[in-house]
């Protein structure tokens, strides 16, 4: 746990106004897809709509915004929450410095959940897309005094309970992002959790984005793109593999 009991007050006087682009990866998914199941663009329409209809209600501050840059403030967490959110907190957009940082964060938890998947040897070939989230607001940076002091409470490997804390009491400070060290890279890195959907810069994401492809064994996890390749040596530096809650068996990141 921290050293330091953090109150609303105390975040805030160390907080700063922060912009600047952050990568976020996941798997690919296309509108396109319905049209495989109906017979024209109005059927889809009509589907997607249905589709919509039954998902999980959007806030308010977040309506406007790109699913994209949405979809993480929009589902519950999974049943021990993230780094920074617990299973009754608002969503949180977890983004990384480089697309490598995000790869490495992603492809950790896609390694945990082949680990614990018994008759499963590999995942993979799976699409997915990286993009980039343009922010303005105002953050704390968990790499720098006073909080580095507890930095091995903020970059524990599985023990998020002094993260789940301090991101309550940075949201009750307005805070609208808290910047750590990746806990998944192989290399020095930084990550950003997105505390309020109000943090983006814009509604939609950066246009350039990258198409990537991951397959997983038990050994490694690799990227590809063109003529980009990934490769990462599992288990990561600082983790001690241990089976996950059944309630976490699922590809959750960060």
């Amino acid at each position: 746990m921290s050293s330091i009991t953090w109150t609303p007050p105390a975040v805030s006087s160390e907080a700063r106004d922060w912009r600047g682009c952050v990568w976020r990866i996941v798997e690919a998914q296309h509108v396109a897809a319905t049209m495989k199941i109906v017979d024209d663009a109005a059927e889809q329409e009509v589907l997607e709509s249905l589709l919509e209809a039954s998902k999980p209600a959007l806030p308010a501050a977040a309506s406007e915004l790109d699913y994209l840059l949405a979809t993480p403030f929009r589902y519950p967490p999974a049943a021990h929450g993230s780094r920074f959110r617990t299973v009754t907190d608002p969503g949180v957009f977890y983004g990384a410095a480089t697309v490598r940082t995000s790869c490495a964060e992603l492809g950790y938890w896609r390694w945990r959940f082949l680990q614990d998947a018994e008759d499963l040897e590999r995942i993979g070939p799976v699409a997915h897309t990286a993009f980039r989230a343009e922010l303005r607001t105002t953050a704390v940076d968990l790499r720098d005094d006073p909080f580095r002091t507890d930095a091995a409470a903020w970059t524990h490997p599985s023990d998020y309970a002094a993260t789940q804390s301090f991101a309550r009491v940075a949201r009750d400070a307005g805070v609208g992002a808290v910047i750590y060290r990746s806990v998944r890279a192989a290399e020095p890195s930084w990550c950003l959790a997105v505390l309020t959907p109000t943090a983006f810069a814009g509604r939609k994401p950066h246009p350039a984005m990258q198409s990537w492809w991951l397959v997983v064994n038990r050994a490694e996890v690799i990227w590809r793109r063109d003529h980009e390749l990934i490769t990462l040596a599992m288990p990561c530096p600082a983790t001690t593999p241990q089976p996950l809650p059944a309630g976490r068996r699922q590809m959750t990141q960060m």
